[in-house]
């Protein structure tokens, strides 16, 4: 059994949703020598978030941001939420990443990640401003 542990700092982004698969793909060379296994997918911080979703129509990451928008509004009038420290887009992006998630754990089959024909993995950015974002990859499996 192999375990593998690596802190990725991902490209600064501002808001939106980024398909971020070959960019942690490309820090994780040794997923290539694991048969059967697991690579778990940890953001470190609690307004961004990761998940799986569609990898080839762009459209469904705008469509995403302004979904998530919806749900979790900003509060321009100051009634929705108390918290604001860092700004109107501060306690959304909270809500969000809560609805989202902190982590994905993807199976991995013959060196490469198992997942389905236009599945990818997601960076969710709920804040407005550009941040560096930084990941915790775990690999756990067989070696080949």
């Amino acid at each position: 059994m192999v375990w593998i542990q690596k802190t990725i700092k991902l490209s600064p982004r501002s808001k939106g949703c980024y398909l971020i698969q070959d960019e942690i793909l490309a820090e994780l060379p040794e997923l290539k020598n694991i048969k059967t296994g697991l690579l778990h997918l940890f953001i470190q911080h609690t307004s961004a978030a990761l998940t799986l979703n569609e990898n080839w129509d762009s459209d469904v990451r705008s469509d995403m941001t302004r979904a998530l928008d919806r749900l979790a509004p900003e509060d321009r009038k100051g009634d929705l939420y108390d918290h604001s420290a860092e700004g109107l887009d501060d306690m959304p992006a909270h809500v969000k990443s809560v609805l989202v998630g902190p982590s994905v754990s993807v199976p991995v089959g013959g060196g490469k990640l198992l997942t389905g024909t236009w599945q990818g993995v997601y960076l969710c950015e709920f804040r407005a401003a550009r941040h560096t974002r930084k990941v915790v990859a775990t690999i756990q499996g067989e070696a080949m």
